[in-house]
C-alpha cells in the first residue's frame, strides 16, 4: 500500500511505497554529501542505481557508486524522465543543493539550461506565482509523474541517518539548554507553519535569529556576530506534512564545527524528521567539541514538544 503524507496546504499527498530489490531506481542528484549516501543505502538495499547528475552540481565520487550515470540540465525535466524511462526505471529519488555561483560560472550554462517543453509547462502551472521549495518540488513530481516516473520518500534509503529522539552525544545539555529548547519549540514550530525556516536560534530565552531565505550556515554566521557569549542552542525541525520526496531538513559534521565556531553549544532536532549526515562521524565531532545534540519528540499537531525537560533527560540515558 502507499504511505500518506499531508501536505502543509492540507491536501493529502499519497507517496509511493519502495519496490522490492533488485527493481532499479532512479537517483536525481545535486550537490553535497546527500547523493552519495542515498546511493550506497540504495545498493546496500539490492537496488540497482541510475544517476542522473545535475549539470555541474554533484558530488565526483557519485557516478562510480551508481550502475550507470549521465549529466542532465537543471531545467531539462522532460529529458530527466525519457532517460529514466529508456532504462526501465518507474522510480526514482531526488535529492541534494543547487550551487548558483557554480552554475553561473558555467560558460555552456545558456545552452545546456535551456528550459525544456516540460520544465515550461510545470512553471506556468505551478511556480510562476508560488516559488517556495515545496511548491517546486511538487511541479517537479508532477511531470515526471505524467510520464511515468514516481519519486520516493527520498529517506528511504537511509532510515539509521535520522535523528532519535533523546541526548545522542556523550555531552550533556545542560539544565538551561533544555529549558531553552522547551520554551523555544512553539517558536520554532510557527515558523515552521508559516514556512518562514527551518532553524531558530536561542540563548536563555532570548531569540537571537530566524532562518530564514539565507539558510542554517548563512543564519549561524549571523548568530556569531550577534550573540557572544557562548552556549546558545540550534533548534531544527520541519513543517507538519513535510513532503519527504525532497528539500528534508539535513545537518552533519560541518553543522557541529559550524555552531562551535560561532558559540553554539546545544543542538536540538525534532526527532525522525532531520537526516542526520555521517551520523556516527557527526556525533562524535559534537563530543570532541563539547557539543550535546538532543532528539527531541514532537506532538503530532507540532505546537510542542511531546516531552518535558525531565522526560528529554530521561530519554538521552535510553540512547
Amino acid at each position: 500500500m502507499a504511505s500518506e503524507r499531508s501536505s502543509t496546504a492540507g491536501a493529502l499527498t499519497i507517496l509511493p511505497d519502495p519496490p522490492g530489490p533488485p527493481t532499479p531506481i532512479g537517483l536525481i542528484a545535486g550537490g553535497g554529501q546527500l547523493p552519495l549516501a542515498v546511493a550506497r543505502g540504495l545498493r546496500q538495499n539490492g537496488h540497482p542505481v541510475h544517476g542522473l547528475g545535475l549539470c555541474r552540481q554533484y558530488e565526483r565520487e557519485l557516478p562510480r557508486i551508481c550502475s550507470t550515470f549521465r549529466e542532465v540540465g537543471l531545467l531539462r525535466i522532460g529529458s530527466w524522465a525519457r532517460i529514466l524511462r529508456s532504462l526501465g526505471v518507474h522510480h526514482a529519488i531526488m535529492v541534494g543543493n543547487v550551487d548558483k555561483a557554480r552554475l553561473m560560472h558555467d560558460p555552456w550554462r545558456m545552452f545546456k539550461n535551456i528550459p525544456d517543453a516540460r520544465t515550461m509547462v510545470a512553471w506556468y502551472r505551478h511556480v510562476r506565482h508560488d516559488r517556495r521549495s515545496h511548491a517546486v518540488l511538487a511541479a517537479v513530481a508532477e511531470e515526471l509523474d505524467r510520464d511515468g516516473v514516481s519519486l520516493l520518500d527520498s529517506t528511504y534509503p537511509i532510515p539509521d541517518q535520522l535523528s532519535s529522539p533523546g541526548v545522542m552525544t556523550q555531552t550533556r545539555p545542560t539544565t538551561q539548554q533544555l529549558a531553552d529548547i522547551e520554551f523555544v519549540w512553539p517558536i520554532l514550530s510557527d515558523m515552521l507553519r508559516l514556512d518562514v525556516g527551518q532553524a531558530v536560534a536561542v540563548r536563555e530565552r532570548d531569540v537571537i535569529a530566524v532562518e530564514a531565505v539565507e539558510g542554517t550556515d548563512r543564519m549561524i554566521d549571523r548568530v556569531g556576530l550577534l550573540c557572544k557569549a557562548r552556549g546558545w542552542v540550534l533548534c531544527k525541525g520541519a513543517r507538519v506534512g513535510h513532503d519527504r520526496r525532497s528539500d528534508v531538513p539535513t545537518v552533519g559534521t560541518r553543522t557541529i564545527k559550524h555552531m562551535h565556531a560561532n558559540g553554539g553549544r546545544c543542538l536540538a532536532l525534532a526527532a525522525g524528521d532531520v537526516i542526520m549526515l555521517e551520523r556516527e562521524r557527526m556525533i562524535d565531532t559534537a563530543d570532541r567539541l563539547g557539543v550535546s545534540i538532543v532528539g527531541v519528540p514532537v506532538s503530532r499537531d507540532r505546537t510542542g514538544p511531546a516531552s518535558s525537560v525531565h522526560e528529554i533527560k530521561y530519554a538521552g540515558f535510553l540512547h
